[in-house]
């Protein structure tokens, strides 16, 4: 009962902050939850009709008000623009058993020509009795097997403490038809150190472009045709919480 009423009272102060296209972060808090997030795209000068090859970049900080260790970030849901595509023909794949096991060189060897996207992700292991241990890894995203027909990529990490540990979490792109919205991921976090690490930030960017048959593809695109582009994000904790918010940048159509 009492986290039914806490996940209500944070659903309740939800902060939806819309940046309309300067450096500003978003800050979405809830009780002592703060989190921080930000994205974009270049270029930023797209077509009014059709699509154009485009780079992504974003990131998200969890911190609290107070300084005390926040709740483990559970799942993180983001919505993007209608006006928007993937593409994956004649891209390489990779697959997660090729990963399973590898540290971060060794992935990118594996699969070179399946990566679609790099980042970092940083977390802080807390066991009782403990003092903090940071924890820190390179993110490779790589294009996948296709699921339901939609695009798939593999996010890799590698982290060294506590122990050696490889994380690949699959995230399909879904179509969806949400008003503003045509796509939509679903990020499950891995547990860290059996459920003792706390993820604290991550950024990526994102955008791979290729040959195919004489045409050259681009995995990310997207078009202007009103001047802006939008998404969304939510991010869950384990102990109930939520947070979500939604930010456009502009851009201009040609």
């Amino acid at each position: 009962m009492r986290k039914t009423l806490l996940r209500a009272h944070v659903l309740a102060l939800v902060a939806v902050l819309v940046i309309a296209g300067s450096a500003a972060a978003i800050v979405l808090r809830a009780g002592n939850i703060v989190v921080t997030a930000d994205g974009g795209f270049t270029p930023t000068a797209l077509p009014k009709k059709g699509f154009a090859p485009i780079k992504l970049h974003g990131f998200g900080k969890i911190d609290t008000a107070d300084g005390s260790p926040p709740p483990i970030l559970e799942t993180v849901t983001i919505f993007f623009d209608k006006h928007g595509e993937v593409e994956t023909k004649g891209l390489p794949f990779c697959t997660p058993g090729k990963l399973a096991a590898t540290t971060v060189p060794q992935a990118r060897k594996l699969c070179p020509g399946a990566i679609v996207g790099k980042g970092l992700g940083k977390a802080v292991v807390m066991f009782p009795e403990q003092g903090p241990i940071p924890a820190s890894s390179a993110i490779t995203l790589f294009n996948a097997r296709p699921k339901n027909g939609n695009p798939v990529i593999l996010a890799h990490a590698h982290l060294t403490v506590p122990a050696p540990t490889t994380f690949i979490v699959p995230i399909e792109i879904q179509k969806v038809n949400a008003g503003r919205y045509g796509f939509k991921t679903v990020a499950k976090i891995p547990k860290i150190a059996g459920g003792a690490g706390i993820p604290l930030y991550a950024r990526l960017k994102i955008g791979r472009e290729w040959n195919y048959k004489g045409e050259r593809l681009s995995f990310a695109n997207a078009g202007c045709p009103d001047g802006r582009l939008q998404a969304e994000g939510e991010f869950e904790f384990k102990d109930g919480s939520s947070l979500k918010g939604s930010v456009f940048k502009r851009c201009t159509g040609t």
